[in-house]
């Protein structure tokens, strides 16, 4: 029985296209979520304090299940809480604005982390490390 084979851009293909229904599942359910959220706010049957509540219960129970290993701090489960509010109250400019902070901060970092430098060496470089070997016992050197 012949074997077909798969060539490697449509092996690609099917895993970008498995990873874009992916994401837009994530979305509809992210959409669908907030949306009902948004309705149990409005009518009263959740308050800013229940999702504070909420957070701090899902990470005890993290720590719990070892999956973190502390529990954040008071401040960063009220800042967690307050952006899942953002969502919930479907405040747009206030999610707006954290997010150009966010992105801010994140390209504010990557611009203070050192930039890691690979040399790569020149042939003759290998070449001598390459007659190095047989006073090595024959064997080769790994750098």
């Amino acid at each position: 029985m012949p074997m077909e084979q798969i060539g490697l851009d449509e092996l690609l293909s099917m895993f970008m296209a498995r990873l874009d229904n992916v994401a837009m599942d994530s979305e509809n359910q992210k959409s669908r979520f907030n949306i009902m959220f948004r309705v149990l706010y409005k009518k009263g049957l959740i308050s800013d304090q229940d999702v504070l509540d909420s957070v701090t219960d899902e990470h005890r129970m993290l720590k719990e299940m070892g999956m973190i290993e502390e529990m954040p701090s008071d401040a960063a489960l009220e800042n967690s809480a307050r952006s899942t509010l953002l969502w919930i109250k479907g405040d747009s400019e206030a999610i707006q604005k954290t997010m150009e902070e966010y992105k801010k901060r994140v390209s504010d970092a990557m611009a203070k982390q050192a930039k890691p430098k690979i040399d790569v060496a020149p042939a003759a470089v290998l070449g001598q490390l390459d007659r190095l070997a047989p006073q090595q016992g024959g064997k080769k050197i790994i750098i």
